[in-house]
Formats: C-alpha cells, sequence, structure tokens
C-alpha cells in the first residue's frame, strides 16, 4: 500500500499560508485532546475555537465539515497539500490506517519543532550581520546622495590635479545622482527576475548543485540535508510506513533537488532488493562515509531507526555549532566592508584638501 499523496492539488491552498508554530500548536493540541479520550472531531472543534489565526480556522472549518461526512482527517489535509506537506499528510494518513495517531502526531510535533528551533537559530545568527549590512546601506547611500554631491563641486573647481580615489568617488557619485533611479529599478527587477527564474526546476537544481562547489556552504548543505534526511526517514520508519515508501517521501520533503534525486534512485535500487546504503555510497560526495557506514550496521543488525536517530544528533549538532559561529565569521566581513567604504570616502574628501594645503 503506498502513502503518498495524491497530486491533485485543490485551488483552495494556493494562496493560504499557515506559520509553522500554528502547526505545531495544532498537532500538540490534537494529540493530547485523542489521547485524553476526545473524539478526533471534537478535539478539531476545540483547537478551532482556540485558533486566532482567520486563515487556520477556515482550514479547520473545513476538515471539521469532512470529518461530520465521515472523511478522514488525512483526506482533509490532501485539499490543503503545500500548507501541510508530505510528512505532515502521510504521518496523519499511516496513524489512521494503523491505530497509531496520537504515537504519529508526537512525532510530527518533534519534527516540527525541530524544524522551528533551526530556523530560530539561522534567524537569530544573522540578525547582526543583516543590521551591519542595512547601516552600510543606508551610510554609503546618504553620503553618495546628499553629502558628496555637495562637497565635490569644490574639489572640481580647484586648479589641481585630484587624488585617483577622489575622482573615483566623483565618477561614482555622479553616476549615482543621474542613474540612481535607474539602477534601483534595476535592481528591483533583477531580483523579481531570480525569483521568476527559480521557480524553474533545472535552474534551481543548478543552483543546489553550485553549493556543493562552494567550501562553506558544501560543508553546511552537506550536514543540514544529512540531518534532515536522518530524522524524516528515521521518523516515517518508526511510524509503520514501508522503506520504499518512506524514501521516496523523505526525498518529497528534502527541498534540495540533488538529494532528491539521489533519494529516488535508492528507492529503484531497494525495490530491485538492495540495500539504502548501497545506492547512497555510490554518491561519497554527498553522502559522507559516517552516514553510510552507520546505515549499513543500522541495515544489518535491524537498528536502522535508532542508528537514524543517532545520525541526526551527530549532524544537527554540527550544524548548531555552524549557525553559533556563522555570525561570527559574516560580522567581521561585514564591519571590513563598512570600515573599506567609509574609509575610502573619507580619504577621497581629505586628500584634495591635504593636496591643497602642501601646495600652499
Amino acid at each position: 500500500m503506498s502513502y503518498k499523496p495524491m497530486k491533485n492539488i485543490f485551488k483552495s491552498d494556493l494562496f493560504v499560508r499557515i506559520a509553522l508554530r500554528e502547526k505545531i500548536l495544532f498537532v500538540k493540541h490534537l494529540s493530547i485532546a485523542i489521547k485524553s479520550g476526545m473524539t478526533l472531531l471534537m478535539a478539531t472543534q476545540m483547537i478551532r475555537s482556540q485558533s486566532i489565526s482567520r486563515s487556520f480556522k477556515k482550514i479547520l472549518d473545513e476538515v471539521i465539515k469532512d470529518l461530520n461526512n465521515g472523511a478522514f482527517l488525512s483526506t482533509s489535509l490532501e485539499k490543503y497539500h503545500s500548507v501541510f506537506g508530505d510528512l505532515f499528510i502521510n504521518l496523519v494518513r499511516v496513524g489512521e490506517a494503523s491505530g497509531t495517531l496520537t504515537e504519529n502526531l508526537i512525532y510530527l510535533a518533534d519534527e516540527l519543532s525541530k524544524q522551528d528551533a533551526f530556523r530560530k537559530k539561522v534567524k537569530g545568527a544573522m540578525v547582526y550581520p543583516m543590521i551591519v549590512l542595512f547601516a552600510t546601506v543606508i551610510v554609503v547611500t546618504i553620503l553618495m546622495v546628499y553629502l558628496i554631491p555637495r562637497i565635490l563641486p569644490v574639489f572640481q573647481n580647484l586648479k589641481v590635479t585630484l587624488p585617483l580615489p577622489t575622482r573615483i568617488l566623483i565618477v561614482v557619485s555622479n553616476t549615482f545622482t543621474a542613474y540612481g533611479l535607474w539602477v534601483f529599478v534595476g535592481l528591483v527587477l533583477f531580483i523579481f527576475l531570480m525569483i521568476i527564474l527559480l521557480r524553474v526546476k533545472t535552474v534551481r537544481y543548478l543552483l543546489h548543485v553550485s553549493f556543493f562547489y562552494l567550501p562553506i556552504l558544501r560543508k553546511v548543505t552537506v550536514q543540514i540535508n544529512m540531518a534532515s534526511i536522518a530524522r524524516t526517514f528515521g521518523i516515517l520508519l518508526k511510524s509503520g510506513i514501508k522503506i520504499i515508501e518512506a524514501i521516496n517521501i523523505t526525498a518529497d520533503v528534502i527541498p534540495n533537488l540533488v538529494y532528491q534525486r539521489l533519494l529516488r534512485q535508492a528507492a529503484e535500487s531497494v525495490k530491485k532488493g538492495e540495500f539504502v546504503f548501497k545506492s547512497l555510497e555510490a554518491n561519497p560526495y554527498f553522502f559522507p562515509s559516517t552516514f553510510t557506514n552507520l546505515l549499513a550496521v543500522g541495515e544489518h543488525t535491524g537498528n536502522l531507526v535508532e542508528n537514524l536517530q543517532y545520525l541526526n544528533e551527530f549532524y544537527e549538532h554540527d550544524v548548531d555549532d555552524f549557525t553559533k559561529n556563522i555570525s561570527t565569521i559574516i560580522e567581521p566581513l561585514l564591519l571590513m566592508i563598512l570600515g573599506f567604504t567609509v574609509g575610502f570616502i573619507a580619504l577621497a574628501t581629505i586628500l584634495p584638501i591635504y593636496q591643497l594645503t602642501q601646495g600652499v
């Protein structure tokens, strides 16, 4: 039996966005309510009455309506596939089919909580660098648009050969003043074009491939995906999903298209009777030996779920270290850029004055 959700997605989910935190609370409250003896319908109605999100209330209204008509919860959630995703829907589906809905909801709550914690770590690590970058842009813009144009005419009227930094600054300032609006429009159009291009799967695949050829990005990309694959694959197997379906669902959940392709190849190999690790270890550039070796031990000893949990913790620890150090890595670079920019402008402004006083 395949647990992969249907591909026909209803129009109702196209513009619906639900916060990850809202989904975590939904899963946690639902599992507790069912465990305490409430029916699925009563539990959903209770959660709906407590929700503060208008979008989520509309979704729960549809779910309640479907449950009243005798539908499964997973069937109702499929209408909002883009909101809940493959992992969410399949864990609910398997839980309903096997009578382990409460346990699967707990697994799901744990997975969503880990995703939420990781996003917060990355956002927290990027706050200070983004503030420095924003400050740099604001300072340079003010200098180039308002201050420099008022000072440079004085230098241009001097009957002396201006230093190279000052001449460069004059060209940049004149360009900024004359074509600043066009530069801004061009930048906006470029960003818009990139967003459109990234919707093309081939372009997105090439971008994901490029991550593996940049030293710092390669390491963290591998670590993040190994942690995510181990966690998702382990949860799916623990919840009772067959290994081939679990691999395919994991491929659907992983956002990196390179790993999606490799996991689907692994699923095809397993269909032919091979071990999972055999297909993965054929791609050592993407799957480290630590990952494939422990996968092999788990498959041979029957402890695959436990080994996947260990691998998840192992790689999550590496990712945690990276998120803690990312500010330390980026902050000095941004401060150097800010210092160089402001220093160059100051030098270009002071040198003509110094040259003039030397001439006097």
